[in-house]
C-alpha cells in the first residue's frame, strides 16, 4: 500500500472512530487483537480514548496490553479516572502496576486514589476482574470470547448495554443449555440487589443473606458494573474478621501474628494487661470487704469461684449473641431495651436451673441448709447481672462510637467477677447467722 493510500486509510478510521465511538467499540469486540492494533496503532490517543470508554473492560484490557507502550501510557492518561481504573483492574496485578507506574505522576495518583477503598467495604472485597458481557450476543459468540480470553465469570454471566450499565445476570445452566443462537437477553433475568463500592461489610452480609445469592455485584453511582463479591470472598474477609474480633475482645492486637515479635506482642499486649491488673484489684478490694465474713467461714473460700466462674461464662454467651447481632445488623443500638430484658430473663431461668443443681452438689457436700441457700440466690443474682452486663456492655460501646470488640471481654470479667463476689459474700455476711 503506497503511503497515500495509508494516510487515506487511517484518516478514514480515525473520522469512523471519532464519529460512532459506540459503533466502532462494538466492532472492535468482534475483531481478534492482531487486526484491531494494526487498525489503530497509528492513531492518536485522544481519538482511541472515546472508544475505548465503551469497550468491555476486560477487552479494553487486552487490547492495552497489546499496544505500543507509549501510546497505551497516553490512551490511560486521556481516560477518565474511573474508566481507567476499571480497564486497569482487568490486568495482571504486575503489568497494572508496571503501567501505573509510568504515568504522569498527578495522574498517577489520581487512579491510585480512585482505586483505594476503605477497609470493610464492598470495594475492597469485590473482585474487579470478573468479566461483564453484551446482553445481544448469541451463545455461540460468548463461548468464542470465553475460548479466546479464558475470562474470569462469576456463577452467573452479568450482563450490560452499550454504555456498560449492568442490565440483568444470565446464569450459567441456562447458557449451557442453550443454542448458538440464542441471545444472552432471552436468558436474561433481573438483578434481585446491588451495591455501591463504599457499602459497607454488613450491607454486604446482608444482602447475600436476605436474597440468598452467590455473587453480587458492586456498582458505580451510574450503575456501571465495577466487579462482583462472591460468596467466597466474603466468607474468609467474615472469618478474618471474626478471629481479629477474638484478638480485641481479649487485648491482643489486630496487626499480632502468631509468629509476631516478642516485642510486638509485648507492646499490644501490655496496655490492656496493665488495664486488667487495675480491674482484678477492684474485685480483690470487693473480697476484702468480707474477710472476716471468709475468716469465720472458710467453706465461703472454696465456693466463692464456682459463682465468679458461671457469671463469666453466662456473661460471655450474653456478650457474643449480642456483638454477634450488632455486626450483623440483627440489632441496632436502639433496641437495647429488648436484648438487655431478653438476656437477663435468660440469665434468671437459667441461673434457676444452676442454681438448683449447685445447691443439691453443696448440701451432699456440706449438709449445711445455710450454705445452700447463699449460693443459690448469689448464683442466681450472678446470673442475672452477667446477662445484663453481656449485653449491655457492647451497645454501649458502639453507641459511644466505638468498636463493641476492643477488649469487652476484659471489661464483662470485671463486672462478673465484682457482681459474683458481692452478691455471695454479701449475702453470705447477712446470713452468717445460720452458716
Amino acid at each position: 500500500m503506497t503511503a497515500d493510500a495509508m494516510r487515506a486509510v487511517d484518516e478514514m478510521t480515525r473520522r469512523y472512530l471519532t464519529d460512532f465511538p459506540v459503533e466502532a467499540a462494538r466492532k472492535i469486540e468482534e475483531l481478534e487483537a492482531g487486526e484491531v492494533i494494526e487498525a489503530v496503532a497509528r492513531q492518536p490517543a485522544t481519538v482511541l480514548a472515546p472508544v475505548w470508554a465503551h469497550l468491555l473492560p476486560d477487552i479494553a484490557a487486552r487490547l492495552l496490553a497489546a499496544m505500543p507502550d507509549p501510546l497505551a501510557d497516553r490512551l490511560v492518561e486521556e481516560l477518565q479516572p474511573g474508566q481507567a481504573t476499571r480497564i486497569l483492574a482487568c490486568m495482571p496485578e504486575k503489568a497494572r502496576l508496571a503501567r501505573i507506574e509510568r504515568l504522569e505522576p498527578a495522574i498517577r495518583d489520581e487512579l491510585r486514589t480512585v482505586a483505594s477503598y476503605p477497609p470493610d467495604t464492598a470495594g475492597r472485597l469485590m473482585n474487579p476482574g470478573v468479566a461483564v458481557f453484551r446482553r445481544d450476543i448469541s451463545v455461540g459468540q460468548l463461548l468464542q470470547q470465553l475460548g479466546q480470553a479464558g475470562m474470569l465469570t462469576a456463577r452467573a454471566l452479568f450482563l450490560v448495554d452499550d454504555a456498560n450499565r449492568l442490565t440483568g445476570k444470565a446464569p450459567l445452566q441456562d447458557v449451557a443449555l442453550a443454542t448458538k443462537d440464542t441471545t444472552l437477553a432471552d436468558l436474561e433475568l433481573p438483578i434481585s440487589v446491588s451495591v455501591g463500592p463504599l457499602d459497607p461489610l454488613d450491607e454486604v452480609t446482608r444482602a447475600f443473606e436476605v436474597f440468598r445469592i452467590l455473587d453480587l455485584p458492586v456498582l458505580d453511582s451510574e450503575g456501571i458494573f465495577l466487579g462482583a463479591v462472591t460468596h467466597d470472598d466474603l466468607a474468609r474477609t467474615v472469618q478474618e474478621n471474626a478471629t481479629t474480633d477474638i484478638l480485641t475482645m481479649v487485648g491482643a492486637g489486630r496487626e499480632e501474628k502468631a509468629l509476631s515479635s516478642p516485642l510486638l506482642t509485648v507492646r499490644r499486649r501490655m496496655p490492656w494487661l496493665q488495664i486488667n491488673l487495675l480491674t482484678a484489684f477492684l474485685a480483690a478490694a470487693v473480697v476484702g470487704l468480707f474477710e472476716s465474713t471468709i475468716a469465720q467461714v472458710t467453706a465461703l473460700a472454696v465456693l466463692l469461684p464456682v459463682v465468679a466462674g458461671q457469671s463469666g461464662n453466662a456473661g460471655a454467651q450474653a456478650l457474643a449473641v449480642t456483638m454477634r447481632g450488632l455486626a450483623l445488623r440483627e440489632i441496632t443500638v436502639r433496641q437495647w431495651m429488648r436484648v438487655v430484658r431478653k438476656e437477663v430473663l435468660a440469665g434468671l431461668m437459667n441461673g434457676i436451673a444452676i442454681a438448683v443443681t449447685c445447691g443439691i452438689g453443696v448440701y451432699v457436700w456440706s449438709q449445711s441448709p445455710g450454705l445452700v441457700v447463699v449460693i443459690t440466690t448469689s448464683m442466681i443474682l450472678a446470673m442475672v447481672a452477667a446477662g445484663f452486663a453481656g449485653a449491655l456492655i457492647p451497645i454501649v460501646l458502639t453507641r459511644l462510637g466505638q468498636d463493641p470488640a476492643t477488649s469487652s471481654s476484659i471489661i464483662l470479667t470485671t463486672v462478673t467477677d465484682i457482681a459474683g463476689f458481692f452478691s455471695f459474700l454479701g449475702i453470705a455476711t447477712a446470713l452468717m447467722v445460720f452458716l
